[in-house]
Formats: structure tokens, sequence, C-alpha cells
């Protein structure tokens, strides 16, 4: 009959063997760090320091300034100054173009004193004799420029319409380059001087030519404010 084995030395054996296996499975024991990079890890694992609280009676910081802008963007932006020779002209030339402009164009009803603003107007080489034309305009010289158009639209005479085209430039030359008022002026000079004659021929008798002559005038009108006469 077989020797019966014991159960203690089984069970012993058993717990060697558990033994054995435990050594075996326990891992080996990781390096240790060196002492920066722990560091390094503990203060990662750390926790963030919280802010301070804020208590409701503190100041509260001012914000801050703007950057300034870049030399090259500010002087982009900066006008650049002109030239003390420039700038020296140009204030000396103002007091002359304010006197200019003073003198070009007066206000109407204003005392203008021994020399009133003269407008004129011409008209050359009008198809008319001189002679022709002074009888039209010796009747308007010294009336007003109302006066003058009522003359000329009943004038008879075909240059009345020639006279009446040159009153109404020297008008509107007194109103765009003086300012002035049409109605409140009057005729202060006007003439007709003789132009050159052209000279045409037509056929006579026994074969013989005539001399015609075709006369032209330039005719002229000065105007000036009714104050400006005293």
């Amino acid at each position: 009959m077989a020797d019966e084995k014991d159960p203690k030395e089984d069970e012993g054996a058993a717990e060697e063997k558990r033994k054995r296996r435990a050594v075996r499975r326990k891992p080996k024991a990781a390096a240790s760090p060196k002492p920066e990079a722990a560091g390094a890890e503990a203060s990662a694992d750390a926790p963030a320091p919280e802010d301070p609280p804020v208590a409701d009676d503190a100041p509260v910081a001012a914000a801050e300034p703007e950057p300034a802008p870049e030399p090259e963007a500010a002087a982009e932006e900066a006008p650049k100054p002109k030239p003390r020779r420039a700038r020296r002209k140009a204030e000396e030339d103002k007091p002359a173009v304010a006197e200019r402009s003073a003198a070009k164009s007066p206000r109407p009803g204003r005392d203008y004193g021994d020399t009133p603003p003269m407008v004129r107007a011409h008209a050359k080489y009008v198809r008319t004799s001189a002679r022709k034309a002074r009888l039209v305009c010796d009747h308007i010289r010294g009336k007003s420029v109302p006066e003058a158009r009522a003359i000329l639209a009943h004038a008879s005479r075909d240059v009345a319409r020639d006279w009446s085209k040159l009153l109404e430039s020297a008008v509107a030359n007194a109103e765009h380059n003086h300012e002035l008022i049409g109605d409140e002026l009057r005729i202060h000079a006007v003439k007709a001087d003789e132009g050159p004659t052209l000279k045409r021929f037509r056929p006579r008798a026994m074969g013989r030519a005539t001399k015609i002559r075709k006369r032209t005038s330039h005719l002229s009108i000065t105007l000036t404010p009714k104050d400006g006469v005293k």
C-alpha cells in the first residue's frame, strides 16, 4: 500500500511556490529621479497659487496708455511745413491781395471818392460808318442804363442794335467782374472811332469801274456807378 502524503507538507510547498512567483512578478524599483527633475515635477503637480482677494474699496489700476505711433506713420500724417521763404512771401503778399480784391469789387452804394470804378466794353470792326454810329451814341451819353436801353430800343437806325448789344456786354462785365448792380450804373463815356475801310469796285458804263468804300468803326462804352460821382 503506497505511503500517504502529509497534507501539511503539501501546504508548505504551495506557499513557497507562491512566494517565488510573487518575487518574480514584483517590478524593479524605478531609478530615483534627479533632484532638479524631481523639483520640476513637484512644481508642475503642485496647484497654482490663487490671486489674493481684492477688497471693494481698493483703488482701480489706471488703464495702460496706448502705444505711441511709429515715427514713419506720424511723419506721413503730419503736413510738411512750408519753407521759410515761401511762408515769408505769402505773409508779405496777404495785404497786397486784400487791397487788390477790395479795389476790384467795391460794394454798391459806396462813396468811391475821386476814383470811381470804370467798366469798359469794346466792339471792333462794326460794319457801319463812324458818322452814323455817332448820331446814335450822342443820345445816350450821360444817361443811366435803364434810360439808355429805352432810347436804343426805340431808335430808328440799324446801328442802335449794335449799341444795345455793347451796352448789355458792359453791364455784364460790371456785374460779373466788379460785383456792381447794372441798373445803378450810368454811361460815363461813349465813342465811335473809324476802323479800316473795305474797298470794292462795281462796273460802270464804257468799261469803267467805280470804287465802293465799305466803312467800319470801333465802338466803346464806359460805365460808372451813380454814387461815385459827386
